[in-house]
């Protein structure tokens, strides 16, 4: 477990490749059930001339599960990375379960399409922020999820979530009445689902006294269990002074972590 000085980060974050010419592609159908998936679940690719197996990020944005919006981080689209932005169903009109479903369903068509775009299926690492990071952890962890779409979960080069939720995520338990205060672990929650053979893993999080209802603290159990039970690519960052929204100096943590295992 890390400490992490927002000058050192700062500094990262001003240096390195300078970020080719993206061109993005935007609203691609993954999934199309009925009306709302049609307008819900898209995803937007990002790519660059000459791109050519290269390693691929694919972001879950955050917002609850109730709300919010694809996007791809500017700061993501850099050093030879392919980036794709995924949008999602939200509670209440589906369940949390059928969610990350859709996150499911959305890395399995990167995985059969993204070689149109310069990226390579045998390269994808999982991130995203907040309800995102709750999405990567789960499919990540979770082997059922990517097994229905013929997909092994141990396949993903690497999962980043963003302050991910590692117990069952606060929606969740509102729909069962429960309040956001009172803490549950079940086949909901990637804790649950802690295995040593998963992908490799980098969990971020902000400042564990600005942080959201524990997520520091979430993590940090989620590091420890993980260590426990013989995982052997796991680490954990804290960012001095950030709260929940601590993005910013995420990214660069983000893109080193992707080169370190581009280079292994």
């Amino acid at each position: 477990m890390k400490r992490v000085i927002l000058l050192l980060l700062f500094i990262m974050a001003t240096i390195g490749i300078e970020a080719a010419e993206y061109k993005v592609e935007r609203d691609l159908q993954y999934r199309n059930d009925d009306d709302y998936s049609q307008k819900m679940c898209r995803l937007d690719v990002a790519t660059f001339e000459g791109a050519k197996d290269a390693p691929v990020i694919v972001w879950f944005h955050g917002g609850g599960l109730t709300g919010g919006g694809k996007h791809i981080p500017h700061e993501i689209m850099r050093d030879g990375v392919v980036c794709v932005g995924v949008g999602y169903r939200f509670s209440p009109h589906v369940s949390v379960e059928q969610i990350i479903d859709d996150a499911a369903c959305a890395i399995a068509w990167v995985k059969e399409n993204i070689a149109k775009y310069g990226g390579s299926a045998d390269k994808i690492y999982l991130s995203g922020h907040s309800a995102g990071g709750y999405l990567v952890s789960m499919v990540g962890l979770d082997k059922s999820y990517l097994q229905r779409y013929g997909i092994d979960a141990n396949q993903m080069k690497g999962i980043v979530p963003f302050s991910g939720q590692m117990i069952t995520h606060f929606e969740e338990r509102r729909v069962r009445g429960m309040s956001d205060k009172l803490p549950l672990v079940d086949k909901m929650a990637p804790l649950y689902h802690v295995r040593g053979d998963a992908a490799p893993i980098l969990l971020l999080t902000g400042d564990r006294e600005r942080e959201m209802l524990g997520r520091y603290e979430e993590n940090a159990y989620m590091y420890r269990m993980l260590r426990l039970v013989e995982h052997k690519d796991v680490t954990l960052y804290e960012f001095d002074g950030y709260g929940h929204d601590m993005c910013l100096p995420g990214f660069p943590m983000l893109m080193r972590f992707v080169r370190e295992h581009e280079r292994k």
